[in-house]
């Protein structure tokens, strides 16, 4: 019954906050200096205290690490009508200005984690910067008996806890004279600016030897540590490193630790849930303390392992809160309207919705076990197909330009179109060197993380769609035109790339995911489309299934273009209904090729489909003429075969009606004009129209055999509102006029 409780009494909260008049919303600014994991782990537990304080609307902002975009942020902030103000200034100076308007303007500020240098505040939240420092000094110093040389990388040059904690580690540093600081580097609190200066140091250092290194947080201690190997320093001869955060979870301080990659580390806290706890307290005028240090605690491998544990447990446990606030939140929208119900009803429905909640919960936690063990199973070939999209791409966009590239006589005298391709090698071989960095630490990576984040570009072609008025004149002149081919694919370079490939054969259309290119090829109808399979908004195969499924778009063949190149891959996108598959990076001869004979089956099915016009079909029983048999459902169930007999079938079961048109026979089949006229002309080769006309000469024809009609009463009965024109289109159709063709 444990497992019941908590929906229970998550009820019972949502319950009366349903039933009360609720009190005054409150808008709280949240203006982080940057973005890294600390600040994510604390910006979680910021939205996790709004679960106790539902009438509180956070609105997160990341500076990146830049004063100016900080001081825009703040006050962009202010303006949006924000009622206090949570901020961790980049630098010391360059955001108290900004910070002051707030303040000056009324709005309560909270400086949390790094301070400002104005007293223009409410209240302050953060961990004593100089006591850090200061005692990672000391445990160094211990580390190494009190003799060695040691270097210190700096945090971003002018914030706050970059200069307390240098004062605290330089003033431990000097209580210990055989200790000699050989250094102190200056980074930003980034990884790869820790790896930069120490890299930089070892060159104009060579022969310098260093027994630890101090990191003023746990990124740039392993950027320095990765520096080192990277510079050919033997592991066994590595310096010791240190760090600061502490943080938990998957490659945290906590972690590092615990895996002897640093020595130690010092928790440095996060408490967003206490800092929202604090801004309601300014916010509903409760006491309050101005400054609040919170406390610290230093990581050895002698504690590591057991903090680890406790993480872990904390993170399920916030897992579940989280979890549980969403069944909260769809608890109390559904009680939003209960709130007349007196005691005893309420009562009533508590218990009613305790018991629904906790069945339901038994439900979907047991479909939720289920669904995680299935998907366990392909954690690892999901990772490995990450990976393989990500690498195929960019070797893609290098290969086939430079085999174009290869083919002209001098770059330098290059055309634009060849010129682009030399910018799309420069660019995607950054990318690809960045990618293989990745890979290099994969070992460290949970399954499943992704590898970049891909854009979604907006569609930048589009063949335009005749008006009703140009349909039957395009039907003469579209056998000339080039064939239309949709490009969708997510990386705008693959697209770029495919049209220098393709822009010379054929009229290009683009779409940047799979629900833009089914809306593009429903609308457009392009002749064949080329699909990538990873894709944002809408896969590949799912793409393929839709346009395979929809009576506007089944004849279009699918091209799949993928990185994806395992067996059990491949069959699951030609089950997808794809034509053809071709794994990156690829020739553009190939593709081509494959192109090219696609188009071609497509063409002789045309002819077969053309072959079976009405005016090749048997002449029908004289008695049966008014009211044609309707066309048989084909057996295959193919949804081409269908359209063309239900087509069929709509034109001769209404060819006596002169008012029937395109449109008319679109609406019977649920087609508009242009999706009915591109699709019978893919198919068959002739428009509705022609197909129109000749299903009611046929028809004609077969009535002037077998009755004794006159030429005017046949013409009126196929459809034909003059005579003289029934007799121009007969004699166009059959070479002679219908007097002639029943007196042979």
């Amino acid at each position: 019954m444990k497992r019941y409780i908590y929906p229970i009494l998550i009820l019972f909260v949502a319950l009366f906050v349903a039933c009360s008049q609720g009190g005054r919303k409150y808008k709280v600014g949240v203006s982080q200096c940057s973005e890294d994991i600390w600040r994510e782990k604390q910006n979680a537990e910021l939205r996790m205290g709004t679960y106790f304080h539902d009438n509180v609307e956070l609105c997160f902002a990341a500076a990146y690490d830049s004063d100016q975009r900080q001081i825009q942020q703040i006050d962009s902030l202010v303006e949006t009508g924000i009622d206090l103000l949570i901020v961790a200034p980049n630098q010391v100076a360059t955001i108290t200005p900004a910070i002051d308007r707030a303040f000056d303007r009324g709005i309560p500020v909270i400086v949390f984690e790094r301070k400002t240098n104005s007293q223009k505040y409410t209240a302050y939240m953060g961990a004593d910067n100089y006591e850090m420092g200061r005692v990672m000094g000391q445990y160094i110093a211990s580390c190494l008996k009190g003799k060695g040389r040691v270097i210190e990388i700096k945090g971003l040059k002018g914030s706050s806890p970059a200069i307390e904690r240098h004062n605290g580690f330089m003033d431990a540093m000097g209580q210990f004279p055989g200790i000699t600081v050989v250094d102190t580097l200056q980074g930003d609190w980034t990884e790869e600016s820790a790896f930069e200066a120490m890299s930089q140091f070892r060159k104009n250092n060579k022969d310098a030897s260093v027994d630890f290194v101090f990191g003023q947080n746990d990124r740039m201690a392993m950027g320095a540590r990765r520096a080192l190997l990277q510079n050919g320093i033997d592991r066994a001869r590595l310096p010791l490193f240190c760090g600061i955060d502490g943080l938990p979870g998957a490659e945290g301080g906590i972690q590092l630790v615990r895996d002897s990659l640093l020595e130690a580390s010092y928790i440095y806290p996060t408490h967003g849930d206490q800092l929202l706890q604090l801004a309601v307290d300014i916010l509903e005028g409760n006491p309050y303390e101005k400054e609040i240090h919170l406390m610290s605690a230093l990581v050895t491998r002698d504690n590591a392992n057991v903090l680890y544990m406790q993480d872990e447990e904390l993170a399920r446990q916030s897992d579940r809160l989280d979890q549980l606030n969403l069944k909260a939140t769809d608890y109390m929208n559904r009680l939003s309207n209960q709130r007349v119900i007196n005691l005893l009803a309420v009562g009533f429905i508590l218990l009613l919705l305790a018991l629904v909640a906790g069945f339901s919960f038994y439900r979907r936690q047991k479909a939720r076990l289920n669904r995680e063990r299935r998907l366990m199973e392909r954690a690892q070939l999901d990772f490995y197909t990450q990976i393989s999209h990500e690498l195929r791409t960019p070797l893609t966009l290098i290969e086939g330009p430079l085999e174009q590239l290869a083919q002209t006589d001098d770059i330098r005298r290059a055309a634009p179109a060849t010129a682009g391709l030399f910018d799309i090698v420069q660019r995607n071989t950054h990318q690809l060197t960045n990618l293989v960095n990745k890979l290099l630490n994969a070992q460290t990576m949970k399954p499943g993380d992704d590898l970049s984040a891909q854009q979604i570009d907006a569609i930048t072609a589009s063949q335009p769609v005749p008006s009703a008025s140009q349909l039957e004149s395009t039907s003469v002149s579209s056998d000339a035109a080039k064939p239309s081919l949709l490009i969708v694919d997510d990386n705008a370079d693959i697209r770029a790339y495919l049209r220098t490939i393709l822009q010379n054969r054929y009229d290009l259309m683009e779409a940047a995911d799979g629900q833009q290119g089914l809306d593009v090829a429903r609308r457009e109808v392009p002749d064949l489309i080329v699909s990538d399979v990873m894709m944002p908004v809408m896969n590949g195969l799912q793409f393929c299934q839709h346009i395979k499924s929809d009576f506007v778009t089944s004849h279009i063949p699918v091209i799949l273009l993928t990185a994806r190149a395992m067996d059990n891959q491949q069959i699951e996108g030609f089950e997808s209904g794809a034509d053809a598959y071709i794994t990156k990076p690829f020739s553009a001869e190939l593709l081509l090729a494959r192109i090219d004979n696609l188009l071609k089956s497509r063409r002789q099915l045309k002819n077969l489909w053309g072959a079976e016009t009405p005016a090749t079909q048997p002449a029908a029983p004289t008695d049966n003429l008014s009211k044609p048999e309707p066309a048989p459902e084909p057996n295959g169930g193919n949804i081409d075969d269908t359209f063309i007999e239900r087509f069929k079938n709509v034109v001769e079961q209404n060819l006596a009606d002169s008012d029937l048109s395109v449109e008319v026979i679109g609406q019977q089949l649920g087609l508009s004009r242009v999706q009915l006229y591109r699709k019978v002309k893919a198919l068959t080769g002739t428009t509705p129209v022609d197909w129109l006309r000749k299903a009611r000469l046929a028809k004609a024809k077969q009535i002037l055999l077998a009755s004794d009609l006159t030429v005017s009463e046949i013409a009126y009965k196929v459809g034909f509102t003059s005579p003289s024109y029934f007799t121009k289109c007969f004699k166009d159709e059959y070479g002679v006029v219908p007097g002639d063709m029943r007196k042979s």
